[in-house]
C-alpha cells in the first residue's frame, strides 16, 4: 500500500514553498477531500493548513472591509462578531452539514471545491467577495464571480493557496438573507439557494441590491437585471414583487433526481421574494 506524504507547515511562507511546484494538495478541513475518496487511502502529497493560525483569524480592515482566513471554518465564522451584512452567510454557515463538519469544513474550502450547490458561494457573491490567492512569486486578488469557472473547477493556479475570503466595505453596509431548499430540513444537498444583500436608504428605497442563486446552473450566479430593475424601489413592495421575463435569465437548471427545472426555477422565484423581504426586515 503506497501511503501519502504528509507535512503540517506552521506559516502561510512553509505552506507556499510545499505548494510551489504544483504536486500537493492543500488540506484544510478535509471534508471534501476524503468524501470524494470513501474506501480509498489518500493519495499524493498533503499539505495540513490548520496550523497555520494566521490562516483563521476573521479581522476588520483598516478600509472598513472585511478578511476571512483561508482557513477560518465554519463554526469559526459563526462565532465571530459580524454586522448584518454578514447573517446570510451566517445562516449558511448553519446549513453546511452537521456540527462535526462545522468545526472542520473551511469556507475556502467550499469555495475551491466548486460544486454549483456549494452553500458559502451564494451568500458571498451577494456580497461582492473577492478571494486572496497567494504563491511564492506573490498574491493576486480576484472577484470570487470569476473564481469559480464551471463544476470543480476554479481559476487557482498550480501552487496557489486560497489565502484569503474579502468583503470590501462597501457591502458591509448591508443587510443580507439566505435561504435553500431541499428534501429534508439538514444534511442535504441543496434543490436551489438564494441569497440576497440590500442597503436601504433614508425613504425606505433600495440603494443597492444584489441577488444570487445556487443549484439552478453549473456556477452560481447574480441576478443583474433583477438588482438593476429594483434599485430604487420601496422596500415595503418586496412582499408583492413581480417578476419580468429577463430576471432569471442568467439561470440554466437541469432535470435531476432531486427535482426538474421547470420546478428549481418556480422555487428560485419564491425565494428570492422571501430572502429579499427578509433582508430589509432584518
Amino acid at each position: 500500500m503506497t501511503h501519502a506524504l504528509f507535512s503540517r507547515p506552521g506559516s502561510v511562507a512553509q505552506a507556499l514553498e510545499l505548494l510551489a511546484d504544483g504536486g500537493a494538495i492543500p488540506l484544510a478541513g478535509g471534508t471534501d477531500y476524503y468524501a470524494a475518496r470513501v474506501g480509498q487511502p489518500p493519495s499524493g502529497r498533503l499539505v495540513d493548513l490548520t496550523g497555520i493560525d494566521s490562516l483563521r483569524v476573521i479581522e476588520r480592515l483598516q478600509e472598513g472591509g472585511w478578511r476571512i482566513g483561508g482557513a477560518a471554518t465554519w463554526r469559526d465564522l459563526l462565532r465571530a462578531d459580524l454586522p448584518a451584512a454578514f447573517d446570510g452567510l451566517k445562516l449558511a454557515a448553519q446549513e453546511v452539514g452537521g456540527i462535526q463538519v462545522q468545526n472542520c469544513g473551511t469556507i475556502a474550502g467550499n469555495l475551491c471545491n466548486a460544486s454549483p450547490a456549494a452553500d458559502g458561494v451564494p451568500p458571498l457573491l451577494a456580497l461582492d467577495a473577492q478571494v486572496e490567492l497567494s504563491c511564492a512569486d506573490g498574491t493576486r486578488t480576484i472577484a470570487l464571480s470569476s473564481f469559480i469557472t464551471g463544476p470543480r473547477r476554479t481559476a487557482k493556479r498550480a501552487g496557489e493557496l486560497l489565502t484569503a475570503v474579502l468583503v470590501p466595505a462597501s457591502a458591509a453596509a448591508r443587510r443580507s438573507h439566505f435561504a435553500k431548499l431541499g428534501a429534508r430540513r439538514y444534511l442535504l444537498i441543496s434543490i436551489v439557494m438564494v441569497a440576497a444583500s440590500v442597503e436601504v436608504d433614508g425613504n425606505g428605497r433600495l440603494r443597492q441590491v444584489a441577488v444570487a442563486v445556487g443549484s439552478c446552473s453549473p456556477v452560481a450566479h447574480r441576478l443583474a437585471a433583477l438588482e438593476q430593475r429594483l434599485v430604487g424601489i420601496a422596500a415595503v413592495d418586496l412582499a408583492q414583487l413581480r417578476f419580468q421575463d429577463g430576471d432569471f435569465k442568467d439561470l440554466s437548471p437541469i432535470d435531476d433526481v432531486r427535482a426538474t427545472a421547470a420546478f428549481r426555477l418556480d422555487a428560485a422565484a419564491t425565494l428570492v421574494r422571501r430572502v429579499l423581504s427578509e433582508s430589509v426586515a432584518s
